[in-house]
């Protein structure tokens, strides 16, 4: 039978998609290349993105000196091109030691404090990018200025989906600034390995993505068919293109989500108590609850990597107390209720969970009382995926301010996040104008110390 004649009858007989673009929103449920270099000790991602940057010196880095010395000038040379006033300003929050680890966590996170043996501190991450544009593009791209793939793409373009009916790619809520689909989008990798987007319209977790239901059966078959038919006859004229496979094969895969993606992203499904772990019955914990419930549902139902973001609320160049109290309250229990939630259904050991931001806040203060942009020297963390628990990786110096032993830049994390999916960051590469392109570029090492 001619391929081709195959595909139509299959797409004539099948419940259609209308109303996606060609350029192919949904991501392709296999890898292109799909070999593990090594043994993988994850496999899958949650991406918790605290985008505007929230303080390691007021969260998970504490720091006496700061604290005893507060108001007093800063005694080195802050970097360039910074508002903030060279005097220091110690935490409003207090820190205590957690769980038999005893590591230092402020009462901003109280729930996530007591879940702190199993997260694996990073105090000494540093990255390129003074702005906040820059600096997310560096954290989900591994370029501060370049038009590069994201993280999600790249998993998505080693590895490919555990369920051929989901993407292998969700970003959930993501925030239009700072740079928009970059933050998710596959540059020039083939286009299905951009990110699905859900939450942008309508309530999170009802079951509904916009374009996947809707419209009698007929018209939809229509529709499919003459996009399909279009995306073929452009292949036949001008022979292979990446961009163009890929919206056809997204456009297969929204057939199969159709009976699929609905009963994952329903979480009515969930029990009450579930419900409550994640804060879902809460006004201030509702939403970021809801999309940690969600990955929670979409890791488990096979997807690859899934990003969730608060928007880019972090960012107190005034009003630290105010934006952080309020910052933390609504991600503190639903984070703490994922990690508790994935321990209890043995996700977490093949999970990797990584929280952070574009950069840190500055040691001094600007203004009356708020912090400036502080790419030297921060603080994520992860958990899960065979990292080492209740550990704190790193140093920064003994006001906050740079990473100063073991330092991990932004590449490293990266090569180290691929290296847990069982990749090698310099084997995953994609020729592309001439050149093999890969997430870290020609930088990057793994950080061995952080696996068990």
């Amino acid at each position: 039978m001619d391929a081709n004649i195959g595909r139509r009858q299959f797409l004539r007989t099948t419940a259609g998609l209308a109303g996606l673009s060609v350029g192919g929103a949904w991501g392709v449920a296999r890898g292109q290349q799909g070999t593990l270099h090594h043994a993988a000790r994850a496999q899958r991602v949650i991406f918790l993105f605290m985008h505007g940057g929230p303080s390691h010196v007021d969260t998970f880095d504490y720091k006496r000196a700061l604290q005893a010395n507060d108001g007093k000038p800063l005694p080195f040379e802050r970097p360039k091109n910074i508002d903030a006033k060279p005097v220091l300003m110690k935490s409003p929050w207090k820190f205590q030691r957690h769980g038999e680890s005893g590591l230092w966590v402020s009462e901003l996170f109280p729930h996530v404090a007591r879940q702190v043996d199993e997260l694996c501190i990073v105090r000494s991450v540093y990255s390129r990018g003074q702005s906040h544009g820059q600096a997310v593009s560096m954290l989900h791209t591994g370029s501060d200025n370049l038009v590069r793939p994201s993280v999600g793409a790249w998993v998505s373009f080693g590895l490919g989906s555990q369920n051929d009916a989901l993407p292998s790619f969700v970003a959930i809520a993501p925030s239009s600034g700072h740079g928009g689909p970059r933050k998710y989008g596959a540059a020039f990798l083939p286009a299905a390995h951009q990110a699905t987007t859900i939450g942008r319209q309508g309530k999170l977790g009802n079951g509904e993505i916009a374009h996947l239901n809707g419209g009698e059966l007929v018209e939809q078959r229509r529709q499919l068919e003459l996009i399909q038919s279009l995306n073929r006859s452009r292949l036949a004229r001008g022979g292979p293109d990446a961009q163009v496979s890929g919206a056809i094969d997204s456009l297969d895969l929204a057939f199969r989500m159709q009976q699929t993606a609905p009963r994952v992203l329903d979480l009515s499904r969930e029990t009450t108590a579930t419900q409550k772990l994640y804060g879902v019955d809460e006004a201030e914990t509702e939403n970021f609850g809801r999309q940690c419930l969600l990955a929670r549902r979409l890791v488990e139902a096979g997807v690859r990597y899934v990003e969730l973001s608060t928007g880019s609320v972090w960012d107190q160049h005034s009003n630290l107390v105010k934006g952080h109290q309020k910052n933390s309250l609504a991600v503190d229990k639903p984070i703490a209720g994922l990690l508790v939630d994935l321990k209890q259904r043995g996700l977490l050991e093949d999970t990797l969970v990584v929280w952070g931001g574009e950069f840190g806040r500055t040691p001094i203060v600007q203004g009356s009382n708020g912090r400036d942009h502080n790419p030297q020297g921060f603080t994520m963390w992860m958990a899960g995926g065979g990292v080492r628990r209740g550990f704190a990786y790193g140093q920064t110096d003994e006001f906050g301010y740079y990473a100063t032993i073991d330092r991990v830049h932004m590449h490293d994390i990266h090569a180290t996040m691929m290296h847990s999916l069982g990749l090698d960051h310099k084997r995953v590469t994609y020729r592309y104008a001439g050149r093999d392109f890969r997430l870290t570029d020609i930088y990057g090492k793994v950080v061995g110390d952080l696996f068990a």
